[in-house]
Parts: C-alpha cells; sequence; structure tokens
C-alpha cells in the first residue's frame, strides 16, 4: 500500500487523501481512530481526523460529510460507528459517495458484495482480509468447501469464491471466520476439526 501511495504521487502529484469523522468520547472509538490515522501516515496518506462533540447535530455532521464528498483532495472517508443516539448512522454513511466509502458500508458497495462484484467496489477490510487470508491456504477456488461464517460481510464475500456459508456439522467445516466483537460468540475449540482455517 504505502509503495502503491508513493507510486502515485510520484506519476501523478496526487497524495492520497483519508478523512476519519468520529463524533463524542467513546475511549474505544478514538483508540481505533488513532490507530487508523497511524496506519494512513504510514502508509503515505495525507490523513485528516474531524472530532466533533457528542452534541453535533444530524445536519452538522451531514454537512461536514457533505464537504467531504466535494473535497478533491480528500479520497477516502470513514465515518467512526457508532454515532451518538442522536444520530441517524445510517443516513450519514449512505451520504458518503460509494467511490469514498472505504468501509464498504454504502448500498452501493454491500450491492456489488452481495451480488459477486468483488472488484469494483469497496469492500470493508476484515472480510477482504479474511478472504485474502483463506484464498492464500486454499487457492482463489473455494469450491467443494464449506465454511461456518459469523458476521454478514464475510458471509457474502466466501459465498462469491463458490464456498458453501451455511450451518453443517463440526465435521465437515473447512473455514471459520467470525465479524463480532463479543467474546463470548467464540465457538468451542472442540466444534472445530484439526483442518479448520481460524480466522478470528
Amino acid at each position: 500500500m504505502k509503495a502503491a501511495a508513493a507510486g502515485l504521487e510520484k506519476e501523478t502529484g496526487v497524495k492520497t487523501g483519508l478523512a476519519v469523522v468520529i463524533v463524542g468520547d467513546d475511549p474505544a472509538s478514538h483508540t481505533y481512530v488513532g490507530a487508523k490515522g497511524r496506519m494512513a501516515k504510514e502508509c503515505g496518506f495525507n490523513s485528516i481526523q474531524h472530532t466533533l462533540p457528542a452534541e453535533t447535530t444530524q445536519e452538522a455532521l451531514a454537512g461536514l460529510v457533505a464537504s467531504l464528498n466535494d473535497d478533491p483532495s480528500i479520497h477516502g472517508i470513514l465515518v467512526q460507528l457508532p454515532l451518538p443516539k442522536q444520530l441517524n448512522s445510517d443516513a450519514i454513511i449512505q451520504s458518503i459517495r460509494p467511490d469514498k466509502d472505504v468501509d464498504g458500508l454504502h448500498v452501493v458497495n454491500a450491492g456489488k458484495l452481495a451480488t459477486g462484484d468483488l472488484e469494483t467496489g469497496l469492500i470493508s477490510c476484515t472480510p477482504a482480509g479474511a478472504m485474502l487470508l483463506v484464498r492464500q491456504i486454499h487457492g482463489e477456488d473455494l469450491s467443494g468447501l464449506n465454511a461456518v461464517v459469523i458476521g454478514r460481510p464475510t458471509c457474502s464475500a466466501s459465498r462469491w469464491r463458490n464456498c458453501c456459508s451455511m450451518p453443517m456439522p463440526p465435521s465437515r467445516r473447512h473455514i471459520r471466520a467470525r465479524r463480532i466483537w463479543h467474546p463470548w460468540h467464540v465457538a468451542p475449540i472442540f466444534w472445530w476439526p484439526p483442518s479448520a482455517v481460524p480466522r478470528w
């Protein structure tokens, strides 16, 4: 990624711009956003963080997103979730331009993922990373393999690689993937055959 960003800047003079928006003072969200910013800078991006107070209105947040949509120096927009309760998260996410929606949550990007278009849309990083890991181990074609997936984006991605992701006996599970934050959702290890590929 760093080499690609450097190559783009050298060829076109364009420095990749990432805008991260966080609303409120949730410690976990601030830690996560800080990590995103550091990684973006390590990749050579121009990373800009917009920190808004918890009492921010829907109109104010929508206005910021609109300005980022129109800013030619910003190529990607991340709105950190969850947002404070008074804000309509879905309306904000859907207001991000699909080509700047680097979390892959806009209906255009989610629709491309659901219909098997893994090339032209933007895919959430966790399911994309899970599929990369699985393909490194099992190859590009997952036909005939069975996956147990907790988390809809990864489930969609695995399905379109011809992998079966549905309820099945433990002995038939080749791949396991989880995309939720609660540790009590992790299945006991004896549910899985030794050959299953873990992706927690």
